[in-house]
């Protein structure tokens, strides 16, 4: 079940259950890939400006709310969500899923020194997942027909069950949308900075900022250069958003 939020179809259950929606997926083996992408307020006003941006995003099969603010805003806007699902809530209950029954990974994005972190981990936390292969695609902004194609014949010829893309909204999602109707996977995610968090490149905030909503405030905190606009400039701009469609229904009431 999913709520229209601001133009978008957001998850209105929990992550538990759309990690079981991906796990079925998986248990019937399925051929045609589905994908995941999570919406936070950066990405909603990103995707304001960049059509190709909000098209893989509505196109996504599930679109988890990835941001306390979106949670918020869907009360205010009485279409309220279950909770806040976070790439690493999907990443973590996947791999779990996959640990108890085997299955393998891909992992597309991030640096090679992270790669290499996560392939040391992996076997650790989830022994019966195979790391199927791992790529860190040239930072750039476009990739070219031969660099997509790249990318695809070594997912493919590494045949996994899920693929795992780590290279930051917007990038993410438009290469996922681009390299889906070529996928050999059942499932892919496109779960940004969870490479760094899992990899321990960063550290994740504590517990109790997370449960309070407070995740982004110790994360700025370690990268302001990163996460200013964020706060600065996309927070402000989704806030006004919510309050314009807000007087606009009560108004239409």
């Amino acid at each position: 079940m999913a709520h229209n939020f601001l133009g978008y179809k957001v998850e209105a259950r929990s992550a538990a259950t759309v990690v079981a929606d991906i796990a079925a997926q998986l248990d019937i083996g399925a051929v045609n890939c589905t994908w995941m992408a999570c919406l936070n307020p950066h990405s909603y006003v990103i995707a304001k400006d960049d059509t190709v941006f909000a098209t893989a995003l509505q196109n996504a099969n599930w679109l988890v709310p990835d941001g306390i603010g979106v949670v918020i805003a869907s009360r205010i806007l009485k279409r309220p969500l279950t909770e806040r699902i976070t790439g690493f809530d999907i990443f973590d209950g996947v791999m779990q899923h996959l640990n108890r029954r085997g299955g393998s990974v891909f992992f597309l994005g991030s640096t090679h020194d992270t790669l290499k972190r996560i392939a040391e981990k992996l076997p650790k936390d989830y022994p019966n997942v195979t790391l199927a292969g791992t790529a860190s695609p040239p930072f750039k902004i476009n990739y070219t027909t031969a660099e997509i194609d790249n990318m695809v014949n070594a997912i493919n010829d590494a045949q996994p069950d899920v693929l795992w893309v780590g290279l930051t909204a917007p990038k993410q999602e438009k290469l996922i949308a681009d390299l889906q109707p070529r996928l050999n996977v059942s499932f892919a995610g496109a779960i940004g900075a969870v490479f760094d968090f899992y990899s321990g490149k960063i550290k994740r905030s504590p517990i109790l900022f997370r449960n309070a909503g407070l995740e982004w405030l110790p994360r700025l905190i370690q990268q302001p250069r990163r996460l200013w606009r964020r706060m600065g400039v996309s927070a402000p701009i989704f806030i006004c958003d919510v309050f314009v469609r807000f007087i606009s229904e009560k108004k239409g009431q």
